[in-house]
């Protein structure tokens, strides 16, 4: 494994020289792609720099400890030793992680959809629970999120709401979320104080490029509608709301939330093409994994994947196990780091348990 981090390193070494190449730096193009490989680089050279610093104060020590007769400076040898020997291994793998194949696709925006399911308004409350959970996340990682389209409950809340995300990393953080999410609580609505169960689904998709997915022009009937709101000003006093249907598959996508047809179309297009691109990963992934699905789910939207229990402030994710008490700051404040860090941690030794890299 130590070998692959030296190439690593030379490689490292030798975008470095590229870039102060005087050729290079006469071709923006040329000098922007090599910068772009040794910014990825640069995260595992330093880490495995760092490795191999305090392996060489583990050899060190254990000299010194050879070597020295002073009992008082023995210990205080050996304890040095204790926390280099704790301490390696914990970089190892960290090491051994960065190793792992990346999904290029983790790297792209994404498109979020929430859709209320079973339990009728308290499905849509909690849909609109959710969603703005999300929009909380977003804001702390400082994403862009643009609304594409949205259907708002009887009693508040929402029976689908459709938004694009843009930043670094969204999809590889957030495609986790896509499943059922069920919710027990009471309902405003209830006299009698009786728990109901309801649930939503999402989708995360990866947002998909011009050169993923080309779609015939035939493909597609196009309609145009005015959309419905709420009232006021941002009802459209014209057919700008777009409905794009895609034939061969019968996926249909809208967009409303722009007063431009023409930026709806776009918006609508985007979408349909990222469904598409999911829709051809998911085949692709079929048939390489068969029906074997992995520890963290498949991210199939029929598939259970959290509970959210109100009246013990609980949030448990069924693919790890993993519980919570605090539900209540998980939705006010858009606080997912502990739940995404560890479905990326169960994702990452998976890997190593598949490529060899570990044997936990």
């Amino acid at each position: 494994m130590l070998e692959k981090f030296d190439d690593l390193v030379r490689l490292y070494g030798d975008l470095s020289d590229r870039m102060a190449d005087p050729d290079t730096l006469a071709k923006p193009e040329v000098y922007n792609a090599v910068a772009k490989e040794r910014a990825e680089l640069e995260p595992v050279v330093m880490a495995y720099k760092s490795f191999c610093a305090k392996r060489a104060e583990l050899l060190a020590a254990r000299e010194i400890l050879a070597q020295e007769k002073d009992a008082e400076m023995r210990e205080l040898v050996k304890d040095e030793i204790a926390e280099l020997e704790e301490l390696l291994p914990k970089l190892e793998s960290e090491l051994q992680i960065l190793l792992l194949p990346k999904d290029p696709l983790d790297a792209r925006n994404a498109i979020l959809e929430v859709r209320a399911g079973t339990g009728g308004d308290e499905a849509s409350l909690f849909a609109g629970t959710l969603f703005n959970c999300y929009l909380r996340y977003c804001h702390k990682m400082r994403w862009k999120v643009e609304l594409i389209s949205s259907s708002e409950g009887t009693v508040g809340g929402y029976k689908e709401v459709v938004a694009m995300i843009n930043g670094k990393d969204v999809y590889g953080q957030l495609k986790f979320e896509a499943g059922t999410h069920r919710v027990q609580r009471v309902p405003v609505t209830e006299s009698q104080g009786r728990i109901h169960t309801s649930a939503c689904t999402v989708a995360i998709l990866p947002e998909a490029e011009d050169v993923d997915i080309k779609i015939n022009d035939e493909d597609l009937r196009v309609d145009t509608y005015r959309a419905s709101g709420a009232g006021g000003q941002h009802v459209n006093k014209t057919d700008s709301a777009i409905r794009i249907t895609h034939i061969p598959t019968g996926l249909v996508v809208t967009s409303q939330d722009e007063r431009s047809q023409h930026k709806n179309r776009a918006k609508a297009m985007k979408v349909l093409q990222s469904r598409l691109l999911a829709e051809q990963r998911e085949k692709q992934t079929a048939e390489i994994a068969g029906i074997r699905k992995s520890m963290v789910g498949s991210g199939d939207r029929s598939e259970r994947i959290r509970t959210y229990n109100f009246p013990q402030n609980r949030i448990t994710d069924h693919r790890i196990g993993l519980t919570l008490h605090n539900l209540d700051t998980v939705l006010e404040t858009g606080d997912l780091e502990e739940l995404i860090h560890a479905l990326t941690a169960a994702e990452q030794l998976e890997k190593m348990q598949e490529s060899g890299l570990s044997h936990a």
